[in-house]
């Protein structure tokens, strides 16, 4: 073992004097090998960066992985069940959403349907009676100063669950009491709306007893296009009677959000089903599972893509090797013959090769963190998925790895060349 860690030291000392000795050779090797590398590492940070945006906003719609969602059926009582199950839990929350306006009345809003402001959805919501009759509530009403949204009511802090970022002001606090001014907190695209459009404070609801005063007291960011705006559940319902929030007509979801091991789940189940629902049964989030074998596919399209460009980076070096073998014929055949064994002379050929891909890789993996940190602080401001981002470093570590790959491959050849040249050479020299 002693006898091999001196051979392997010698190579290593030997390969570094000679990539010393030519530098220009060592450059053109390094350009052959740099755009590979440089491509593997762009390929795995982009995936890496791309996996966690994208699980970040799967986690604001969908909620955090683990998390077991119930969806309540529409049957008589079964809000009061809800409510009266998760009131005052931490393990639960329970969700009614839906549809609000809020600004002038006896007018059609401005982004009918509860669009997006930059979108026309052309038409507003439709109202439907228990006969299944639909209609519009404002047709042939004027389009003015009001805005339509969708409207969360909450049992308690939902952010467990679904954590949504907090952009200005401040969330809902539920543990003070609950006030008649309905308290809002929006989401960007609701922010944008308000920002817009200049509305009177008068907020509609179908079924309440009567129009509200809200107040906006924060903005987040729910990974929701339309606008949206969350509100306490004992604030709301001062104002629109519980069973009203079940009612298949004027709510369009309902559901419960649980941790994985809450006892909340059986017992709303048991309740749910003594009032007649069928069929109930909470589902479990997996999003990370769904969106990694999406993402996985695109990474091996592209690392395959990166791949081909680190084949033709190492036939670079390989070729590069190959003319350096054949110009120091006389030095190797002159080492045989002081007694330097065929193994040192290949290692010293392919300790040459393998530093130059560790340099490589050290270049590519400065050039990603230092264009990366450029892109965060120059383009952070306008494009908010840049703002914070850091470098995985485990495409530093595949860096490092594309870079001993390409070295072995482009030196492989020209060490076993460079072990085979035999002593008689030094003798014709």
């Amino acid at each position: 073992m002693m006898r091999l860690s001196g051979r392997l030291r010698s190579a290593m000392i030997i390969g570094g004097q000679g990539i010393r000795a030519r530098k220009l050779r060592t450059l053109l090797s390094m350009v052959s090998l740099f755009l590979g590398v440089l491509a593997v590492v762009v390929v795995q940070a982009g995936a890496g960066i791309a996996e966690r945006l994208q699980l970040a906003d799967l986690e604001l719609q969908s909620g955090v992985d683990g998390t077991k969602v119930l969806y309540m059926p529409q049957v008589a009582g079964g809000g009061q069940a809800v409510v009266g199950t998760v009131k005052g839990r931490t393990d639960a929350v329970a969700m009614f959403t839906l549809n609000a306006v809020i600004g002038e009345p006896g007018v059609r809003a401005v982004n009918e349907g509860g669009s997006p402001f930059d979108q026309n959805w052309g038409g507003s919501s439709q109202i439907c009676d228990q006969f299944g009759k639909c209609y519009d509530p404002t047709a042939g009403m004027p389009q003015g100063q009001a805005i339509e949204l969708r409207i969360t009511a909450l049992t308690g802090d939902v952010r467990e669950f679904r954590p949504y970022r907090p952009q200005s002001g401040h969330w809902l606090d539920f543990g003070t009491a609950p006030m008649l001014a309905p308290r809002l907190v929006l989401n960007e695209e609701a922010a944008k709306g308000f920002d817009r459009y200049h509305v009177p404070a008068e907020m509609r609801v179908n079924g309440a007893t009567a129009d509200m005063t809200p107040q906006l007291i924060g903005v987040v960011k729910d990974g929701d296009s339309q606008p949206h705006a969350y509100v306490r559940l004992d604030e709301l319902t001062n104002w629109v009677p519980l069973d009203k929030l079940t009612d298949p007509n004027g709510v369009s979801e309902s559901q419960v959000l649980m941790t994985g091991s809450s006892p909340v789940e059986p017992v709303l189940i048991a309740k749910l089903k003594g009032l007649g629902a069928p069929d109930v049964a909470a589902e479990t989030i997996n999003s990370r599972k769904e969106m990694k074998e999406q993402l996985n596919l695109l990474r091996m399209i592209f690392l395959a893509m990166a791949g081909l460009v680190l084949v033709i980076g190492a036939a670079g070096v390989l070729n590069v090797g190959l003319a350096t073998v054949g110009e120091r014929v006389e030095e190797f055949a002159l080492r045989r013959a002081v007694g330097t064994p065929r193994l040192v002379l290949a290692g010293i050929v392919l300790a040459e090769t393998l530093l130059t891909g560790l340099f490589t890789a050290a270049a590519a993996i400065g050039v990603s963190v230092a264009a990366l940190k450029a892109a965060s602080v120059f383009l952070g401001p306008s494009q908010p998925f840049l703002q914070g981002v850091e470098f995985p470093w485990s495409a530093g570590v595949s860096g490092v790895i594309a870079g001993l790959v390409a070295g072995i491959l482009g030196g492989f050849i020209p060490a076993i060349r460079a072990a085979g040249i035999p002593i008689a050479t030094v003798m014709r020299a």
